[in-house]
């Protein structure tokens, strides 16, 4: 079954974080976008980092031997292009020797209302055994997020998945519940809706348009 962290239900830095991400007069300094989104994806590290397996060892010091811990294994960092970035970059400013692979999923609308979701490009190294981080910024259907993990087991089965996210709908989350049972969702907050279009409501618009510039929609 799925496991959720929302990280907003305690008290903490992350309901400044997001409460910048969806004020529509702050999220015009892209810079500042980005670096919150990454700010978020270095506190879910940090969260996931505490379930992950460790060694005990010893370290030699300028004034003689401590004993020490070390992570057994690196993870793998996915994200989706273009918008999970910055989301992948601060995990990755926590997990600083971690593999990266990237996949390029994007709603390809067919008209005003309707999408199919596109895969062009993937890269991965090989999965099997590894601790995959799946990083998304946005769950709204939820349906690019399964499909692109979906794509990813073609390099073998994780001994686990961690997804990372910023805002989700109920809808979506429950699609994920749903499609990818055996992971760990850690998401900033949950919304309520959706609207006609897809989109979070009251969510914080396109989180890739906003970090990179708006895309011209083929």
């Amino acid at each position: 079954m799925l496991k959720i962290n929302t990280l907003s239900f305690q008290n903490s830095m992350v309901h400044q974080i997001l409460k910048e991400l969806r004020d529509k007069a702050i999220q015009t300094d892209r810079s500042r976008f980005r670096q919150n989104i990454e700010r978020l994806g270095f506190i879910s590290a940090y969260e996931i980092s505490k379930e992950m397996g460790y060694t005990r060892t010893q370290t030699e010091t300028p004034l003689g031997m401590a004993d020490t811990m070390e992570l057994d294994q690196q993870p793998v960092i996915a994200t989706v292009l273009r918008a999970g970035l910055p989301l992948q970059h601060g995990v990755n400013q926590l997990f600083t020797q971690a593999d990266l692979a990237y996949i390029s999923a994007y709603r390809h609308h067919v008209n005003a209302r309707d999408f199919v979701i596109k895969v062009e490009y993937i890269a991965s190294p090989s999965l099997d055994d590894r601790t995959l981080i799946l990083t998304d910024p946005m769950i709204a259907t939820g349906q690019s997020l399964v499909m692109t993990y979906e794509q990813f087991l073609q390099y073998g089965t994780p001994k686990h998945v961690h997804l990372v996210s910023v805002i989700g709908s109920k809808k979506g989350v429950n699609y994920i519940k749903k499609h990818i049972p055996n992971a760990t969702l850690w998401i900033g907050t949950i919304d309520d809706t959706l609207d006609d279009h897809g989109y979070i409501v009251p969510g914080l618009g396109d989180a890739g348009d906003l970090s990179f510039g708006e895309k011209i929609q083929n």
